[in-house]
């Protein structure tokens, strides 16, 4: 039986960069899922646009999250002109939009990003490079544009042992 996506905890990366984030700003959510993140974000006050493929685990949204059902590989950029105080990714890699997630930063804005790496698929899925980020590749999405706060690229044994790449990275 799969768990209650309300039942997952938010990312211990997520929860430690949230606060570098402008109060009250608005947040975009990248790829939500059951929308962890999402009510996080919304219960310390921002105004949370949350975006999914399919929305179907993203039952009951609180007040302040505007859930958007969008195919952000296949169909255009649903936010084209937005700036955000935040972005937050976790668990999600489409590298055509890294440039594009980057760009929608407002001045001050933080991007908070964290998936699989490669090595990950020593510990299982996903193990395509495709979904794999590479040695540094966070941190050249960034280079020149953002201002690197914090980088890991390492083997974590929690939730499940995985290869993860993660950064906060702000624009100055």
């Amino acid at each position: 039986m799969a768990a209650d996506p309300h039942d997952l905890p938010p990312s211990p990366w997520v929860r430690e960069w949230v606060g570098w984030m402008q109060p009250g700003g608005a947040v975009l959510d990248v790829a939500c899922g059951g929308g962890r993140h999402a009510r996080l974000l919304a219960r310390l006050g921002f105004e949370v646009d949350a975006v999914d493929r399919d929305l179907a685990a993203f039952t009951d949204p609180p007040p302040g999250v505007t859930p958007l059902q969008a195919d952000l590989e296949g169909g255009p950029w649903p936010y084209e002109g937005r700036r955000f105080a935040g972005i937050v990714v976790a668990n999600y890699l489409h590298r055509p939009l890294l440039p594009i997630l980057v760009d929608s930063l407002e001045p001050l804005g933080m991007l908070v990003y964290e998936t699989f790496a490669r090595g990950n698929e020593r510990f299982g899925k996903p193990s395509n490079p495709a979904f794999l980020l590479a040695p540094g590749e966070l941190l050249e999405a960034v280079r020149g544009k953002l201002r690197v706060i914090a980088y890991e690229d390492r083997v974590v044994d929690a939730p499940r042992p995985a290869a993860i790449q993660r950064i906060a990275a702000r624009r100055e």
